[in-house]
């Protein structure tokens, strides 16, 4: 591994991690007992309740703590059995964690109003008011105790085995890449996102179709899992009292029906501009339409050098410093002390991602990088996330969960900053700056296109699944049909992807529902955060900084219009956004025209 974990743990498996699980384990034992002996919330046994969440909230940090641990090991080598037995384990605590909060729950779902306002703003606690309220909250669609228990313990072997079970194929599933010279390697699946955004579409192709072909030969493993975990979830909806099984995807996203419908709205109002990336991209290609991995494809440029994983970081931290010093210095910290695994090894599960500890206050980013400019961009979008982390290390813990929507916003406004310091960069000629350009127009027309196929996809599920397990053949129909009426006529009727559910490993994230309208969101409410920073410029920043910070603390909506302004139920803020790509498209064309960049 590239990264530096002992922060973590000196050892994996070493007397400090096993003492450290062990008093864990006996504390949150001892928390659920003081916990359940404890009547309803009252004016009587407030103190005792404030000191069970205090200790809640400690538990909650060494839990974190150990499994931003646990996920990076199983990430960098998915073939270790002693790392996927920790695994395993760690679910056992997160049980034992589900069981705690139950007994919140049930504490403080029948406690009076006034007795809840007054426990909320005892000194101790009216920092992490939101944060307790939606425990409250929550506790309105529970079962009864010992059903929740009764759930919490059913999940490890149910539910959370199917997500690592996914895991653990897509970390060892290989496939034949048969390259256009004849040659023919076996390839981890790790790497296969980066042949399907090569400059030759011979490779993109040879990629897409080596890499279904895998999935084919063990597609009945991804489909019971997938409909392991949907059955699940809508049982225990149904149970818990949920008239829609998006109610819990907007629980966890912090927003509300209203502003979800207010985005997609929006998107589907102005779907041509998206469309109309992809169809000039066809035009480039001597077509009128793409397939399904022709989406992120790059222009090719004369003499265009395939960047090191040196150059890469200085890219970002070049970029970063010309328009955020202060993300710079963060990124040159990261980079010094070690917090970036990136190497292309065997072993290692799909994907990008980053994750923290609220006990060290550090972060880890996690991605495989093949030499290309796509990957330059993770980089710079995992780095986001990292620097929102760090903005927020003197929160409480109760305070850092925020919600993947605000999550996504900071990361894309990394990319952002990557994307406009590239550009500005003195010397830049025409064809880097289509090759750039090409890269920002694609990505929206992913977050537009490709995002809102797995939301409509995953509602399509979500509608069949009551009736009995969807079969691979009806789940491979599903997808085809949500990608041909979302990209419309600019999707080649041979290329769409049958297997995208198979293979998009945020089908199978056990404990985010919707793991996918929250990039959308994040992407838009960046260009929106982007084009107040553009006009007002480093100004800007201490709102943005403030904005992240609170992020934890209340709903997306109140932070939003707290912080910067900005009312996310108005579909005209979110139009507004994607009309942004309008010059975007233009920029592209112009450069593309000065230029010799081509695409294949």
């Amino acid at each position: 591994m590239d990264w530096d974990l002992a922060s973590y743990f000196p050892a994996f498996d070493g007397p400090e991690m096993r003492r450290f699980k062990a008093d864990l384990k006996a504390d949150l034992d001892a928390l659920q007992s003081e916990a359940s002996d404890t009547a309803v919330l009252d004016s009587g046994n407030q103190e005792a309740w404030e000191r069970i969440v205090l200790s809640f909230e400690s538990a909650v940090t060494r839990l974190r703590h150990l499994g931003s641990y646990v996920s990076c090991i199983n990430s960098a080598d998915a073939n270790n059995e002693d790392f996927a037995a920790e695994e395993g384990a760690l679910s056992l605590l997160d049980a034992r964690m589900s069981k705690v909060h139950v007994e919140l729950q049930r504490g403080f779902e029948s406690s009076s109003d006034e007795d809840f306002e007054t426990f909320v703003t005892r000194p101790a606690l009216r920092d992490a008011r939101y944060r307790i309220s939606r425990i409250r909250e929550q506790s309105r669609h529970t079962m009864s105790t010992e059903k929740e228990h009764l759930a919490s313990d059913l999940g490890v072997d149910g539910i959370e085995a199917w997500g690592r079970l996914y895991d653990r194929i897509s970390g060892k599933l290989t496939f034949e890449m048969a390259y256009p010279d004849g040659r023919r390697e076996e390839i981890p699946m790790s790497q296969r996102r980066a042949l399907m955004e090569h400059p030759d579409r011979r490779v993109r192709r040879a990629a897409f179709e080596g890499g279904n072909e895998a999935w084919a030969s063990v597609e009945t493993v991804p489909a019971a899992a997938l409909n392991a975990i949907g059955g699940t979830r809508l049982t225990l909806y149904r149970h818990r009292g949920m008239d829609h099984y998006l109610d819990r995807a907007l629980f966890q996203a912090a927003i509300s029906r209203e502003t979800l419908e207010a985005m997609f709205e929006a998107v589907f109002a102005e779907i041509d501009i998206a469309r109309n990336i992809l169809a000039f991209k066809a035009s480039l290609m001597g077509g009128e339409n793409l397939g399904w991995y022709d989406i992120s494809a790059p222009l090719t440029v004369p003499h265009q050098d395939e960047p090191s994983w040196d150059d890469a970081t200085a890219l970002v931290h070049r970029a970063f410093a010309a328009g955020y010093p202060a993300l710079a210095d963060y990124t040159a910290e990261a980079y010094e002390k070690k917090w970036i695994d990136w190497s292309p090894l065997p072993g290692k599960r799909p994907g990008a991602f980053c994750t923290g500890s609220p006990l060290t206050k550090e972060s880890r980013v996690y991605m495989t990088y093949n030499d290309n400019m796509g990957d330059v961009l993770t980089l710079a979008h995992e780095l986001g996330h990292a620097f929102h982390g760090h903005l927020m290390r003197s929160e409480r813990t109760l305070n850092r969960a925020y919600p993947m929507t605000l999550a996504e916003s900071a990361s894309t406004f990394g990319e952002m900053l990557l994307m406009r310091g590239l550009l500005d960069e003195p010397g830049v000629g025409a064809e880097t700056r289509a090759f750039l350009l090409n890269l920002e127009a694609s990505d929206g027309a992913t977050y537009l296109l490709d995002i809102p196929v797995r939301f409509e996809f995953e509602k399509a599920f979500h509608d069949e699944r009551p009736n009995g397990e969807v079969a691979v053949g009806r789940l491979k129909e599903l997808m085809v049909d949500t990608q041909r009426r979302v990209l419309g006529d600019v999707l080649d009727p041979a290329g769409a992807d049958p297997y995208f559910w198979a293979s998009k490993l945020h089908f199978y994230i056990t404990d985010t529902t919707f793991y996918n309208f929250p990039y959308t969101f994040g992407f838009l409410l960046s260009r929106g955060l982007f084009a107040q920073y553009e006009q007002e410029g480093p100004d800007f920043l201490p709102r943005y900084e403030q904005y992240l910070k609170l992020t934890g603390s209340d709903t997306a909506e109140n932070v939003v219009q707290r912080t910067v302004g900005i009312d996310l139920t108005e579909p005209g803020f979110w139009s507004d956004a994607i009309r942004s790509l309008e010059g975007v498209l233009d920029q592209l064309k112009a450069s593309v025209a000065d230029s010799r960049a081509v695409l294949n």
